[in-house]
């Protein structure tokens, strides 16, 4: 059984070893398709602002940015390869001087405390409400708690990022103003504020993140009910719940120990791969609260055509997708053996 698991297990990391590098590849060609060459764009600058040659703007540009103007593309790929496997992904075009990984480093853990707190909360609470939902389906409560859970999961994510603007920052109420100064809370934590462990800073990092997180918690907690309802309802007839009644065990008990247990299954590898679409899934909510994440990072590196700070976010992204679908597999092997024996999965 060990031996069959460290192949299924070798399979699995073999493929993620290809996929990263098919989407790497991919990625940095995309990339240089783009029209307006950032560095050509300098270099142009120093000709004409500055009246210098066109091999001394180049000789500058080299040297600020680190690149070999003059090598061919497969030439920089090759080089580009074989600094992504050492994790060094250059220098950010548009912050000379500046590392790509310390500017990752700097706005990552900002993007998962906000996707990750509501991606969290929601299954949390979804899983609950869903359960509830499938096992008194014959309650006055269940048509509401299905109906609102398929509204919110068929609506956009930045159209509640919108309205949760509208209702908190602009909408006044009784005269006395909005709910929540929301124009005021841009960017991470407050100026003023000392960074540190110190419930000043903690409090402004809270304030300032609340209605990204409700956000984000209200886009995905629709999509978790309903999955839990499905798995549940899917439970109730089972020969251990059947038994279990029989046995006059209280429902509450039923629902927790029993229905509820197996129901999970399915659901907790889902949430394993939607934790690799945590850095992706906060480009556009980033940008409408003026977050300062990976996600709005992103956004700037694309529209300023920063290479290597684009790339290096893309091959986060992708290792981070690639390795939350391997969590997963992992998952589906480790609770259903014949998964494991065929050495695949239905994610696969």
């Amino acid at each position: 059984m060990k031996r069959e698991f460290v192949i299924f297990l070798i399979k699995k990391l073999a493929k993620v070893l290809f996929t990263v590098w098919v989407v790497t590849t991919l990625i940095f060609f995309l990339i240089r398709l783009m029209p307006s060459n950032p560095i050509q764009q300098y270099v142009q600058n120093l000709v004409v602002q500055y009246g210098m040659t066109y091999e001394e703007a180049s000789a500058r540009a080299s040297s600020l940015f680190s690149i070999d103007l003059d090598a061919n593309v497969f030439s920089q790929y090759i080089r580009y390869l074989q600094q992504a496997a050492r994790l060094d992904f250059g220098t950010s075009f548009l912050s000379p001087g500046v590392q790509v990984s310390e500017i990752i480093a700097a706005r990552l853990p900002w993007t998962l405390f906000t996707v990750g707190s509501g991606l969290l909360l929601s299954f949390i609470v979804g899983t609950v409400l869903g359960a509830i939902a499938a096992y008194r389906r014959e309650s006055w409560y269940e048509p509401i708690i299905s109906g609102v859970s398929s509204f919110l999961s068929a609506i956009p994510d930045f159209l509640i990022a919108i309205f949760l603007i509208l209702f908190f920052g602009v909408f006044t109420w009784g005269g006395r103003g909005s709910i929540i100064p929301i124009f005021q809370l841009r960017g991470n934590f407050s100026p003023g504020a000392t960074i540190g462990w110190n419930w000043e800073f903690i409090g402004s990092v809270l304030d300032h993140a609340m209605v990204p997180i409700l956000t984000y918690f209200f886009s995905q907690i629709g999509i978790w009910v309903l999955l839990m309802k499905g798995s549940t309802a899917g439970c109730l007839n089972a020969d251990y719940a059947t038994i279990a009644r029989a046995r006059g065990l209280r429902p509450g008990k039923i629902l927790g120990s029993y229905i509820g247990r197996n129901a999970m299954l399915p659901i907790v590898t889902e949430f394993a791969m939607r934790l690799g679409f945590i850095i992706g899934g906060s480009l556009i909510i980033e940008q409408l609260f003026v977050y300062q994440g990976i996600g709005l990072e992103l956004l700037k590196a694309t529209s300023n055509r920063d290479y290597p700070l684009m790339q290096g976010i893309f091959l986060i992204m992708t290792v981070a997708i690639v390795l939350s679908n391997l969590l997963a597999e992992i998952l589906y092997g480790v609770l259903d053996l014949r998964i494991r024996a065929k050495g695949g999965s239905r994610h696969a």
